[in-house]
């Protein structure tokens, strides 16, 4: 196995991948929908917003597009759209549509102003949007989050914030707040930006939404503590307990000498500054492919790498409805290497690890589980790096069976399989590798999102049915 410095330097290079997407100063926009949740990169153009339609409309449905000079085309499902760079008007299903910009064509990519996008996408998707400019989020249908206070006086004084759907904000704490950044939720204002209330403990709720990011302020005159419940539609925020000093009990160890409780999944845990929130299982979702390394050529137009990545969007979306926090190893065209997701994915203590590919021949999916070399000897603690997933090898075999059963629910063909498929005998978690084939239509239903998520939603509830076998990593 490689050595302590070799696995945290893969990490910190996958690590930093991950977050180039979300970095301080770029610009972005947030796309929440039923069949996928991704974020684009925003581009300033001659004092305007831009994001690429192609990019945008892709992970929502069949999408292709074409460029002959200054004409630029795109057709989504059996939406044709014709566009002219440098021009202010184009033509959707046949009609003239004007643009408060310029529409640019740069590397034969296509891109509209960020302020249409709110007359542009209604008429590509027949249905209807919420765009919030401002706070660059878009909402497709009826997936908005709406948030709703319940105050109780106590003692101790207490907030319940009720979700129309799960939630998995980061929680931190500040002097006199509580933060709730929702990077994930398409989480909307709950009827005013601010909430007032008649207490003086927890006076004020404040939401606010900015570059791709919903926020919820809690105003507190003294420090609170969080928790989840009713698979995570609840959050509620309290007085924090005063701690009793240890006045000598006999029997009980010295103050500053105990040891930490030890802590089982989906219990509270407290983070440094004393804000106590409930832990939530934690997937690793593992686009195989990516970046320079384009997998198979599924078509003549559609590579592993692309198919991949809509898939394990759809993945996580459906995951984290069924209450998993989800790490996803590239939200990008990002190349990253066997090591670097093996130490990826070790170094976040997840509960499962599932990686995600595709293929043109054969039907419906097959699920693999680790196909281990014979044992080589161990080296004090270390365990030899081809056969790190020998502890976890049951349990991974556990969870590829529950996927089978799921997928067979959904009368998709599917069928489990040990393989020699790195990297799942490098974790230390239980770990899956899923290959989508095609359905019913052929190759053409691996690019489709109907049938992607069809799989997803399987994936998920055999996921699920396993999670009180899922542990996180010590």
């Amino acid at each position: 196995m490689p050595t302590t410095n070799k696995i945290l330097a893969s990490l910190l290079a996958s690590l930093t991948l991950l977050s180039a997407a979300s970095s301080g100063g770029e610009k972005q926009l947030s796309v929440y929908a039923p069949v996928a949740t991704y974020t684009l990169p925003v581009l300033d153009r001659s004092g305007h917003e831009y994001v690429g339609l192609l990019e945008l409309l892709e992970p929502l449905g069949r999408v292709s597009s074409s460029s002959t000079g200054p004409r630029w085309r795109i057709r989504y499902n059996a939406v044709d759209g014709e566009f002219l760079s440098g021009k202010t008007r184009c033509k959707i299903r046949g009609r003239d549509v004007d643009l408060p910009a310029p529409f640019l064509v740069e590397n034969v990519r296509g891109f509209v102003p960020l302020a249409s996008l709110g007359m542009l996408l209604p008429r590509f998707l027949g249905a209807a949007v919420n765009f919030r400019e401002s706070g660059r989020r878009l909402l497709v249908g009826d997936v908005g989050i709406q948030p709703s206070f319940q105050l109780e006086s106590g003692p101790p004084a207490h907030l319940s914030l009720n979700f129309s759907a799960p939630v998995n904000p980061t929680i931190s704490t500040e002097p006199g707040r509580v933060r709730m950044v929702f990077k994930r939720d398409p989480v909307i204002s709950p009827g005013s930006q601010s909430t007032s209330f008649a207490n003086n403990v927890i006076t004020q709720a404040t939401f606010s939404e900015n570059n791709g990011v919903a926020e919820l302020d809690i105003s507190a005159n003294t420090p609170l503590i969080a928790s989840f419940g009713n698979n995570g539609k609840t959050i509620v925020l309290m007085t924090a307990p005063t701690a009793v000093p240890n006045v000598g009990t006999p029997g009980a160890p010295a103050a500053g000498n105990a040891a930490p409780p030890s802590q089982a999944p989906g219990t509270p845990s407290t983070t440094g500054n004393g804000l106590a929130i409930s832990r939530r299982p934690v997937a690793v979702v593992d686009p195989a492919h990516g970046g320079e390394e384009r997998g198979a050529a599924l078509t003549d137009t559609l590579a592993e790498k692309d198919v991949t990545l809509g898939f394990a969007r759809l993945l996580r979306h459906e995951l984290e409805v069924r209450g998993f926090s989800v790490l996803m190893l590239r939200d990008g065209d990002s190349t990253l290497t066997l090591d670097q997701r093996a130490g990826a994915a070790n170094g976040s203590r997840a509960g499962v690890y599932i990686s995600l590919h595709a293929v043109s021949q054969g039907n419906g999916a097959r699920v693999y589980t680790a196909l281990l070399p014979v044992e080589e000897s161990s080296k004090g603690s270390f365990r030899a790096w081809t056969s790190a997933q020998a502890n976890a090898l049951a349990t991974s075999k556990a969870v590829a069976a529950a996927i089978v059963g799921a997928m067979q629910k959904t009368k998709l063909s599917v069928r489990g399989y040990p393989a020699s498929l790195r990297p799942l005998n490098n974790l230390l978690m239980p770990a899956v590798a899923v290959e989508l084939a095609p359905g019913t239509n052929g190759v053409a239903d691996l690019g489709s999102a109907n049938y992607q998520q069809q799989a997803a939603a399987a994936i998920a509830d055999g996921i699920v049915s396993v999670r009180d076998r899922l542990g996180v990593l010590p």
